[in-house]
């Protein structure tokens, strides 16, 4: 028997439906919550990671090709966007030309079956959320489904956690705020509880490819399918160099104990290595998020751990409604999907170019994704069209949500090709076919337009 807390989460989870292996791997976290595990990293636990560059690896056509048929993709689509002000799939957002990301995404995938006579499945990992939505605008794509394979499986949920007692929240007023999904961590938990890892096994399929939806520079491409071939690893992931944007954010490292590559987050940093998470010379390399495994090694690897692959725990500490202070702290426990590199000996990190990491997660990325900057191909693939990606932050007061954001961009982004940044302070609509060259920066104490084609550049 455990303690009342999780024999109370259990029987919460259970009357909910939640499958018994997710059940399972949320009582191990639990029981390491009580046990007063943080899921922190130390600094002085691990040592700087270096790694080989795709642009320096040969990659014969034969063995890309053989590759990308052996290959198949899962796209990350829990997310609602609620932080942008969505209430339905991120994914759903409209990007380039009247398509959305699942336009974009559906058609990648399609262009390369056909290039290199491959299956290639497509499945995503949606939230009950995220499903229905999502399943409908992927229907207008006859033959996207492989016999066999489903489109989607569903992420689990497991109860918010009172800090007080580590009992499951209760809040009539919105049930739903009583769950959170437990990070993405949980892809292998309801992949091996849907028998969704099984069915691609059985169809022969080799490799599995996994990134975020609202990530479109996460083509599954063929190239990179065939250095991780290859390269004989079971798990790999994709990493970029860490600009100053990612000073916060989490990064790659070898640990000390046993030679292992970490995923370390900054919700695993401890407040006095915080200065150490900031420091790029030291940390050079983040993930993508872009991650690449091998089917046998994984179903061993949870085979072994009767489905409980072990992941590192991050202790989330949020409000029971994230929107009232007022409500009760709580414990989301949550792993992430890219901390499995440590389960795996032999596991690998390879970096590719920042064309392969184009996340959408606020307005200022989005305006980015939909101004020139990016050319949208034949083979839908993104194509960046400048030397650098400018620097865009835009007042989060009128911009933040998406309804506000498109409301002053009514004809479209302006130019940005010749922008390095652009700052905008203030209520401003700007007018179609406006031009950012430099630096700008944009202040205005009252509602301003910035008439149609008008060239901002230095101080506007």
């Amino acid at each position: 028997m455990g303690s009342k807390g999780l024999e109370t989460a259990r029987a919460k989870m259970q009357d909910a439906g939640v499958d018994p292996v997710a059940i399972d791997t949320f009582a191990h976290y639990y029981r390491l919550l009580e046990h007063g595990e943080t899921g922190m990293i130390p600094e002085s636990s691990i040592a700087p990671l270096d790694m080989e560059s795709l642009a320096d690896v040969e990659v014969g056509d034969d063995v890309a090709a053989e590759a990308i048929r052996r290959t198949a993709v899962i796209k990350l689509n829990g997310g609602l966007g609620t932080s942008m002000g969505m209430d339905r799939a991120k994914s759903l957002l409209c990007v380039r030309r009247g398509l959305s990301f699942l336009d974009i995404i559906a058609r990648q995938v399609l262009h390369l079956r056909t290039q290199y006579d491959a299956p290639l499945p497509l499945i995503f990992m949606n939230s009950v959320r995220t499903s229905a939505d999502t399943m409908a605008a992927l229907a207008r794509y006859d033959g996207l489904a492989v016999d066999g394979l489903p489109l989607e499986f569903l992420q689990n949920k497991v109860p918010k956690l009172l800090v007080k007692d580590l009992v499951p929240a209760a809040y009539p007023k919105n049930p739903d705020l009583e769950w959170c999904p437990p990070g993405h961590g949980d892809l292998y938990t309801a992949l091996r509880g849907t028998g969704v890892l099984g069915r691609l096994r059985d169809a022969g399929f080799k490799h599995v490819f996994v990134s975020n939806s609202d990530n479109l520079g996460a083509v599954p491409d063929p190239r990179v399918a065939g250095w991780f071939a290859q390269s004989g690893a079971p798990f790999a992931i994709e990493a970029v160099r860490r600009t100053a944007s990612d000073r916060k954010g989490g990064h790659f490292a070898t640990r000390k104990a046993d030679g292992r590559i970490v995923l370390r987050e900054s919700a695993q940093t401890l407040d006095s290595d915080k200065d150490a998470l900031a420091d790029l010379d030291r940390h050079k390399f983040t993930s993508t998020n872009n991650l690449w495994f091998d089917i046998d090694a994984m179903t061993q690897a949870l085979d072994a751990r009767q489905g409980i692959l072990g992941l590192p725990m991050i202790r989330n500490l949020k409000h029971l409604d994230p929107a009232d202070k007022k409500t009760p702290e709580v414990i989301q426990i949550e792993t992430a999907m890219g901390s499995a590199i440590e389960i795996f000996e032999g596991a690998r990190t390879i970096e590719v170019g920042r064309d392969r990491f184009v996340p959408v997660k606020t307005t200022n990325d989005l305006l980015v994704l939909r101004s020139d900057i990016y050319d949208l191909g034949k083979d839908f693939v993104l194509d960046q069209a400048s030397e650098g990606v400018p620097f865009i932050d835009l007042d989060g007061d009128f911009y933040k949500l998406v309804g506000d954001f498109d409301k002053r961009f009514p004809e479209g982004a302006p130019s940005l090709l010749e922008a390095t940044s652009l700052v905008v302070d203030g209520d401003v609509t700007f007018g179609p076919g406006v031009k950012v060259v430099g630096d700008v920066k944009i202040k205005a104490p009252s509602a301003q337009r910035i008439e149609a084609k008008s060239v901002l550049a230095a101080d506007a």
